[in-house]
Formats: structure tokens, sequence, C-alpha cells
């Protein structure tokens, strides 16, 4: 059994995962806020400055306010820069680890709990969550370390009393911080665990529309998501109290750390301070300290406004983890000639179904044979293409190719052609939906496929041939139509190995026997596995392995 990993070792491991995915941007970030600090220290005494020149004259005042002209736009560009590195690192990390997510999906073991609404889930809304953590929270973190040191550093300078008195106010202000910090976790968790589920809803509900609408349950659907959404919205408005109440405690301990150094520096002015003091304030020193003293909260302030970016990161994180590793097959060698196909006891099922798909086959296909599989639908014909793909798991058995195990490779798709019984069309033109086997082919390539797959004649009733835009349902073309551009595309890629399913399915008798003389084109100097429930395509084969109620 696996060890349940405790909640620090969990945090831990969810640090050092957000870590490695911030990069380095972050901490650039994070070092011109300091910069902005320190601009503010100079701020704050050209002001002072300013204030206790006056009296000497427009030239003594001068120099001062070149100071806080200087300062404050050196200000305003550190903000900026600060904004755009956080944003600019922010991207960074989402591409890398949405890299991650989409490899991870494409390259997913068989038969994974991870529903296809999950991984879009994943791939969308949980990596964005890590846009605020680097771009916000990891600057605003790393400067509230040093910037109140900053300030309250020259303040002392200034005023030992004022920093004092800032600092106790500090103190109170962590505690509730806190308190609010622990309870915005939950929450925030929580209310990202609701979207999550919520997103996923919704995209697997999209995905299996037709069947909802086939089945009358769309009222019932609607119904649910909306209870999903309404508990979502109830989640957030508790996440929204708990950040109004930690916002509301550090502007209550900000103003009351103002008003103390103010009233301070007023009654010690005056000399009318109830107890002695070992200082004795000038109008500049008492005006540096009552400029600086906002600034003290200031990167707490930034700091607090991030907060709930850090939980949303943070939930991601720990979803993002526990999503499946990518599988990382060795590379197949190359194989150029026919390769011999052998699969011995091999046992297909699928961790959702309690009967395998197919169980105990065994057979051997020579190079350059065409092997049909044959049997009524629901016999496991295209488990045993998805097999060599690397898309259906095998509980035990064995499957070589050219005498390498499978499992050593992986997939075949490198060395193979496919063409599925729902063939593929992206929106776009003929030429497009083509190229997708093999974006380098020549013209005469292309020539050479449409000529193999029987295409010409569709291409000349259409004044723009190969160019003919169609959309991704092949709208205006027949079903026979689709299987010979599917046809084509599998011979325009140089592979020795077609894999071919329910290529003739659904259509009538004359369609048929047109396309049968194709595909016995197509499998000629190939190994070919052909998986129709047809005994007019079985006959091109030269070998019939027959699956389920046709054993």
């Amino acid at each position: 059994m696996t060890a349940i990993p405790s909640t620090k070792a969990m945090a831990r491991a969810r640090g050092r995962w957000l870590t490695a995915a911030a990069g380095t941007g972050a901490g650039a970030a994070g070092a011109v806020l300091l910069l902005d600090t320190l601009a503010a220290i100079g701020f704050a005494a050209g002001l002072a400055g300013g204030v206790v020149a006056v009296p000497d004259g427009l030239a003594a005042v001068l120099p001062w306010a070149a100071l806080v002209a200087v300062t404050g736009a050196a200000r305003g560009l550190f903000a900026m820069a600060s904004a755009r590195i956080g944003a600019a690192a922010a991207e960074r990390s989402k591409a890398q680890v949405r890299r991650r997510v989409v490899e991870a999906a494409l390259h997913r073991a068989p038969g994974g709990a991870t529903t296809l609404g999950g991984w879009i889930t994943a791939a969308v809304d949980e990596v964005e969550a890590l846009d605020g953590y680097v771009a916000r929270f990891l600057p605003a973190r790393r400067a509230a370390v040093l910037a109140p040191l900053l300030v309250l550093a020259a303040t002392a300078i200034a005023s030992p009393v004022s920093a004092a008195i800032l600092l106790g106010t500090l103190i109170p202000f962590v505690i509730a911080m806190a308190l609010a910090g622990g309870a915005a976790a939950d929450e925030s968790r929580r209310q990202f665990v609701a979207l999550s589920r919520l997103s996923s809803r919704f995209a697997d509900r999209v995905r299996t529309l037709p069947v909802v609408l086939a089945f009358g349950a769309e009222q019932r659907e609607a119904k649910a998501l909306g209870e999903a959404a309404d508990e979502l919205a109830t989640r957030t408005m508790r996440v929204l109290r708990v950040a109004f109440l930690s916002s509301a405690a550090l502007e209550f301990f900000a103003a009351l750390s103002v008003a103390l150094v103010a009233v301070y520096c007023g009654f010690n002015l005056l000399g009318q301070l109830p107890v002695p003091v070992p200082e004795q304030l000038d109008l500049g020193r008492a005006f540096f300290v009552l400029a600086l003293a906002p600034e003290f909260y200031g990167p707490m302030r930034r700091l607090a406004a991030a907060y709930h970016d850090k939980q949303s990161a943070e939930t991601a994180a720990e979803r993002l983890m526990a999503l499946p590793a990518p599988l990382t097959p060795a590379r197949p060698r190359p194989i150029s000639a026919p390769p011999a196909l052998a699969f011995h006891d091999v046992t297909i099922r699928y961790s959702d179904s309690d009967r395998p798909a197919v169980a105990n086959l065994s057979f051997t296909a020579a190079p350059g044979q065409t092997i049909a599989l044959v049997g009524p639908s629901g016999s496991g014909k295209s488990s045993l293409l998805h097999l060599l793909l690397g898309l259906a798991p095998v509980e035990s058995g064995t499957v070589l190719v050219d005498g390498v195990p499978l499992d050593r490779m992986g997939t075949v798709a490198p060395l193979a052609s496919w063409a599925g019984q729902h063939p593929l069309l992206l929106a776009g033109s003929i030429r497009d939906n083509l190229l997708l086997a093999n974006p380098k082919a020549t013209p005469r390539d292309l020539d050479a496929a449409v000529e193999g797959a029987g295409l010409g004649p569709m291409l000349a009733r259409r004044p723009a041939g190969l160019d003919s835009e169609i959309d991704s349902r092949g709208s205006g073309l027949s079903g026979g139509e689709r299987r010979r551009i599917a046809l084509a595309r599998a011979l325009l890629k140089p592979a020795p190995l077609l894999l071919l399913d329910e290529p003739t399915a659904h259509l009538d008798h004359a369609s048929e026997t047109a396309l049968i003389a194709t595909i016995a084109g197509a499998c000629r100097g190939r190994t070919t596995l052909l998986a129709t429930h047809s005994e007019r395509v079985a006959a091109i084969a030269d070998q019939v392995v027959r699956l389920g109620d046709s054993q």
C-alpha cells in the first residue's frame, strides 16, 4: 500500500514543485520591487528636505524638488518593470507546465482514470492558476522580506522611537494575517476544487452532447451544472469574505501605525509628550518619518493582495502533481522494410470493463502480408490496432515487431500509417488534410497518393482540386470520399506498416466495391492489419484472423 504523505511532506513537495515551475524570473521582479522601496525612501527624503528648505527660497527648494521628481518617476518605472518581468516569467512558467500536461495527456498510459474533461481543466484552468503566483505573489513575497527592513532602518536613522512604533504594530498584524491566511487556504482550496469539478463536468458533457440529446437528458444535465455553478459561487463568496477580513486587518494596522507615528511626531515637535523619550525631532526628521511610515506596510499590502493567488496556485499544484507522468518509450529503431508481427497469448482489458476486449489471442504476420481481423462489433478488432499505437492496455501476453517487444517500443506510430473508421478531417483544404501525414511531401508524392487512393474523379468535379475547402465534418463529401482521403493520407506517409480500421463501414455495395480495389493497392509493399466486419474486404487478405463470435 502506498503511504499517504503527511501534510508537512506534501507542503514541502508542493513548494519544490512550484519553485521549479516558477523559474528565476520572479526573483528579478522582486529585486525591482526592492529598488522601488529605495526610491520611496529617496522620495520621502526629497519631500522632507523641500519642506525644510521653503524658508530659504526657491533656489534651496529646487534640488529637493528634483529629487522628488526623479524618485517619483523611478517608482513608476520600477513598478512597471516589475509587472512586466513578472508577467513574462509567468508566461514562460505556464508554457512549460502546460507543455508537460499536454505531453502527459498525449503519452498517457492506456486506460487511465483521468477523463478528457480532467485533462482539459488541468491544461487550461489549473495551469492558468500559476499566473498570479509567479507574476504577483512571488515578487511581492520576496520584496516583503527585505523592503520593510529597509524602511525600518531608514526610519530608525531619523527617529528610533518611530521605528519602534512601526515594529510594535507589525507583531499583531502578523498574527492576524496568519489566522486569516489559514482560513483563506482552506476556503480557497475548496473553491478551486469546485471550479475544477465544474470545468471537467462541463467539458465532458459538451463532448458527449449527442448522447445527452439522444436520451433527452439535457434538462437534467443543465440542472446539475447549474447546481454545481451555484456551489462554486457560494464557495467563491466565502473566499472573498476571508479576503476582505485579511484586507481589513491589514488596513487597520497600517492606519494605526501611521496615526501613532503622526501623533508621536506632533507631540515631540511641540515638546508635550507625557513621557520622556531619548530624542528631540526637528521638522525635517519628523516630516521624513511621516512621509515614509505608509511605505512600511506597502510591500505587505502587495503581498496580501496577491495572497489568494498563492492559495490557488498551491491547490492547482497538488492536482497537477497528481497527474500521471507521460510514458517515455524507447525510441524505436528505424524500420524501412515491412516488419513481421507476432501476437502471443495477448489479452487486452480496459480498467473500466469487467471482461477483456481480447482474450488469449495469438497470430503472426510475415513481412508484407495483409492480415484481416474479422469479427462483429465489440469483438476487439479496433483494440488490437489501438494496442499497436499504445492506446490500449495489455493485461498479459507479448507483441513482437520484427522480434522487438512492443512494450520496449511503446508504439509503432513512427513506422505506421493509419486510417480509422471515422476519418479525422481538419477545417481547411484537401491538400492540408493530406499533408497532415507528411508535411514535407512533394507535389509528385501528392499526385501518387491521390492516384493510389482513387481521389482523381472527386477532385476533377471540384474547380479548386486539392485546394478545395472542407470543414471538419466533411460536409459535401460522401462516406467513400472521406475514406479515400484517409487512405490517400495513409499512402502519403512512407511507412512500412499500414493499419486500417473498418475502411468500408457504412458504405453501399457499389462504393465498397470501388474502395476494395483501392485498399488492395494500398496494402502492396506493406505489412497490413485490416480490421473489418466485411467478408468481401477480408477476401483480399493473405490471412484472416477471426475474433469474437466469428472464431
